[in-house]
């Protein structure tokens, strides 16, 4: 997502008066064995009028206690928190009639249509009746959703209902939007028509927003930017600001026939000195540690020595770049609290495929189709995953992903075609296939109740595993996914990024051929994602196959392949640069992934 142009900000004396300040504010929640866990330990900042300011912090840092105690629904355990002059705790409900709240999961009732919903929300925020009808207008040109207004919210895809969500927190026009990681779960399309809706609203009404963010890119968006770290403010100020003091410290690592950029990756990732390493635009993103000094010798020359001799490469093939919010984020949070649990896999050592399809395709589909009565949700899908391979279903919101997804798993029929998985046809031989596949859900769907050693008893039982084999499974389990302090904890109690590692173990116990990922890094912090990512690249080159959905498009960039889906419909197909190539034009002549997603799901509009 490119950087935004910044709004105009008029230094008048009302703006000068913040719409929000905490001050001092204290939060601790009790846990069930009596310990308190302090959430926010004495957060100071302003919130301005006519301003995009971004929330940002690992997964815990506060940032939800934070919006929460602001909205009026949590009362801080010490200091104050003030809105539009009033107290949060004393004035809470005025407060809230005044200000828009928009949580991480909105509460759209789903079997009410969309207008519907829109008037339940002007009821319960007392909007009289005679403004209904512009406003309801208003938002619903704002939103795109007017043609939708008679649909069930439950029908809408993951955009739209977003999009519903947030047209149902600014049904009262407010003084104030706070916006829990809106974004998260929609695809880039949907993404920027949200960013679209709130800028409009700060230029045009002059309101100020609050919002916390997975994505960086759209954190690098915004006018001001606060990074909170283990309930602390680490910093503040523009994007700009953070982004100065990374200068000859971010480097491009450019793959050849002997070291492909998944391997560069792997190689660096968590090595000492290296604070981050990513892959963007098929080249390897690195960002060193600030531990030169003018009088050691040119800090970019420094850099690029550090990389090329982790690499064992010429120092040529290793260029500056020009750094990012991103980059100046990774490089802020202390490294030791980074929490990148890097993988113990030894990939000198295969995982041996247990099945064998007699050649080297483990999926393979040809006309694959699913009809729901006379919609038809996948469209004659051809195509073909390789052994070892990592390959990406990508689309927009509704394009049928999900649908594909669980008939590759075998958990929905097809209508029609043919689909051969771990070299079964998964019409004949659903049950032997589905016993060479692990899975991993978007949503956490372990039992929160049984603790996680627990969870791995069960579920290992239920892919046959038993006695000694299931205790040495459980074993690398917890050592390869770093879970030995959680190991009598119910498993609904863990932090989120912990969550998805026993969800990721648990798939793996039985040592499966195939990993089927939907969504893997949903909800996640960047540094969660980034050791998901080097822990899936390590399985990959171990020899197993893994097909994942993502709405993150700079993670398409660890595919092999990947297949892009609309409205049921196969748009493109290719590696990372053959999907790239296809956005290339004389005005972006290096698109990114995401250039390239937008430009073939507008493509397809109808």
């Amino acid at each position: 997502m490119n950087s935004r142009v910044a709004l105009p900000i008029k230094d008048t004396g009302v703006e000068n008066t913040p719409l929000m300040h905490a001050d001092r504010i204290c939060k601790a929640f009790d846990t069930p064995n009596g310990k308190k866990i302090q959430a926010l330990d004495g957060i100071s900042l302003k919130i301005f009028q006519g301003r995009v300011t971004g929330l940002v912090g690992a997964d815990g840092a506060g940032k939800t206690t934070l919006i929460r105690i602001a909205a009026g629904l949590l009362v801080p355990t010490a200091g104050q928190m003030t809105l539009l002059g009033l107290d949060t705790v004393d004035h809470s409900l005025e407060i809230q009639s005044r200000v828009g709240y928009m949580p991480q999961k909105f509460g759209l009732y789903q079997d009410l249509t969309v207008i519907e919903n829109l008037r339940l929300y002007a009821d319960l925020q007392g909007v009289a009746l005679k403004a209904r009808h512009d406003r309801f207008g208003k938002l619903l040109a704002m939103t795109d959703l007017a043609p939708y207004i008679k649909r069930r919210a439950g029908d809408l895809s993951g955009g739209m209902k977003q999009k519903l969500g947030l047209a149902c927190a600014l049904v009262k026009s407010p003084e104030l939007l706070l916006l829990d990681e809106p974004t998260v779960g929609v695809d880039p399309v949907s993404r920027r028509e949200l960013w679209k809706i709130v800028y409009e609203l700060v230029e045009k009404e002059r309101i100020g927003v609050l919002v916390s963010t997975a994505y960086l890119d759209e954190a690098q968006r915004c006018d001001q930017v606060k990074v909170l770290h283990q309930g602390r403010l680490l910093a503040q100020g523009s994007p700009d600001k953070f982004t100065a003091g990374m200068q000859d410290r971010v480097f491009l690592a450019t793959p050849d026939e002997q070291m492909r950029a998944r391997q560069i990756y792997t190689r660096l990732a968590g090595q000492e000195g290296i604070a981050d390493a990513t892959i963007r635009s098929g080249r390897v993103r690195v960002v060193v540690d600030s531990t030169s000094s003018p009088e050691n010798g040119n800090t970019q020359d420094i850099g690029t020595q550090k990389i090329a001799t982790l690499l064992n490469r010429a120092t040529n093939t290793i260029t500056a770049a020009v750094p990012s919010f991103e980059d100046a984020f990774m490089a802020l949070i202390p490294r030791g609290d980074a929490q990148l649990h890097t993988p113990s896999t030894d990939t000198t050592k295969p995982w041996v495929p247990k099945t064998s399809s007699g050649n080297d395709a483990a999926v393979i589909t040809n006309n694959l189709c699913k009809k729901f009565g006379d919609f038809k949700a996948v469209s004659n899908l051809t195509l073909d995953v390789r052994r070892g391979e990592i390959f990406g279903l990508l689309g927009p919101n509704g394009a049928g992903k999900s649908t594909t997804f669980r008939m590759l798993c075998g958990l929905l029929p097809a209508t029609s075609g043919e689909i051969r998985v771990a070299g079964r046809n998964l019409r004949r031989s659903r049950a032997k296939a589905r016993a060479r596949l692990g899975y991993m859900a978007q949503q956490f769907s372990l039992y929160g109740q049984l603790s996680v050693t627990d969870n791995f008893k069960f579920f290992g039982r239920a892919y046959g595993l038993s006695g000694t084999q299931l205790k040495e499974r459980i074993a690398w389990a917890f050592d390869e996914f770093g879970l030995d302090d959680w190991q009598d904890k119910p498993a609904g109690q863990l932090p989120g990024g912990y969550k998805q590692r026993l969800s990721m173990a648990t798939a793996l116990l039985h040592e499966p051929d195939i990993l089927f990922l939907d969504e893997p890094t949903s909800g996640v912090d960047p540094f969660a994602r980034r050791e998901f990512w080097l822990r899936i690249n390590g399985f990959a080159e171990q020899g197993v196959t893994v097909i994942v959905t993502t709405h993150f498009m700079e993670e398409a960039e660890y595919c092999d392949r990947m297949v892009i889906i609309s409205r049921g419909k196969t748009l493109a197909m290719g590696t990372p640069g053959e999907i790239r190539s296809l956005a290339r034009t004389p005005e972006n002549p290096d698109p990114t992934m995401e250039d390239a997603f937008i430009v073939l799901s507008q493509g397809d509009q109808p």
